[in-house]
């Protein structure tokens, strides 16, 4: 199959990541790395064996594919005009800024026949991956996601920075539409709000507790579940689960009568490697890739709809 031809907008702390991996990856030729940072640009580009750039419009022609990892107000006018020119996208999350940017997106994506992936990396982690098939259904769900500080990231709220890698996997999980929205959040030494918590309760019955803050003392990416047979609890960071469910053959003596506990380690891998290979299958394959633009305007709009809630508590 022929080299999918792709390029990586936007080298800075994490672009250059999606540069590393392009460039060691069988089924894609690395055409460029663009940052309106020259010298960013020309060292990415010497790492990574390819051409440096300083404006993408030059590349327009000369690419199938690229990953857009600039800051996320510059992402609706370079996506559309990269969609515009036939070229399928990757895009870090969040997908834009705003709900109508994301639609239009979609809507030019769609009028082209290109794809888009939203980079919602979580998604890809092993632990997420292996216990697909055992959450079926939960009903409360419980997600903590915490960071030290680190000023390259807020130029967005704390909802749109964190938060929308656990909106986007609870809207994966519930599959139900949000009925209601209860949140709070205050900003602490940035703009913008920097820890926030946030009540979803689903139609489905589902209510799901999110909260995240990047100003704590610790860096912690955990969430639990919890539905009728089984409890689940998912360490992101240290690729580990612990399973509580019924077990037939359970001691009635033990810590949960009738309940076995299952702890799983998974390996490692590399997330960023597998959401990337990802895209280029679905850029080869013409088929839709596992976080469409509609999933990640899905997120946008459950984000967006938080910060409302947040902002509306601050003016009462």
């Amino acid at each position: 199959m022929k080299k999918t031809r792709v390029a990586v907008v936007g080298v800075g702390y994490l672009g250059k990541f999606h540069a590393q991996k392009y460039a060691r990856m069988p089924d894609a030729e690395l055409v460029g790395v663009v940052d309106i940072d020259e010298k960013l640009s020309r060292q990415v580009a010497a790492e990574t064996q390819t051409e440096a750039y300083t404006d993408y419009r030059e590349l327009l022609g000369k690419i199938d594919a690229a990953s857009v990892v600039v800051p996320t107000p510059a992402h609706y006018r370079i996506s559309r005009d990269l969609l515009a020119n036939q070229i399928d996208l990757m895009i870090e999350k969040p997908i834009t800024t705003s709900l109508a940017e994301a639609d239009q997106l979609i809507d030019i994506a769609n009028s082209q026949k290109r794809l888009i992936q939203v980079g919602h990396l979580e998604r890809f982690n092993s632990a997420v991956v292996a216990l697909a098939d055992i959450i079926r259904e939960p009903r409360f769900i419980e997600s903590h996601r915490l960071s030290t500080y680190k000023p390259r990231a807020t130029d967005v709220s704390v909802v749109l920075d964190l938060m929308i890698h656990d909106i986007d996997i609870i809207l994966n999980l519930v599959n139900s539409e949000v009925d209601q929205i209860h949140a709070a959040g205050i900003p602490v030494v940035s703009e913008h709000v920097d820890i926030a918590n946030a009540r979803l309760a689903f139609k489905s019955g589902c209510v799901a507790n999110v909260t995240a803050s990047r100003i704590s003392t610790k860096n912690e990416r955990k969430m639990r579940l919890f539905q009728r047979d089984a409890y689940i609890s998912i360490d992101f960071a240290n690729h580990e689960a612990t399973i509580v469910r019924k077990d037939d053959g359970a001691d009635d003596h033990g810590l949960i009568p009738g309940f076995g506990i299952e702890k799983r380690v998974f390996d490692k891998g590399d997330a960023l490697d597998d959401e990337l290979r990802a895209f280029v299958r679905a850029v080869q394959t013409r088929e839709p890739p596992p976080v469409t633009g509609q999933m990640g305007r899905d997120a946008l709009e459950t984000a967006l709809d938080v910060m409302g809630q947040i902002q509306k508590n601050d003016l009462s």
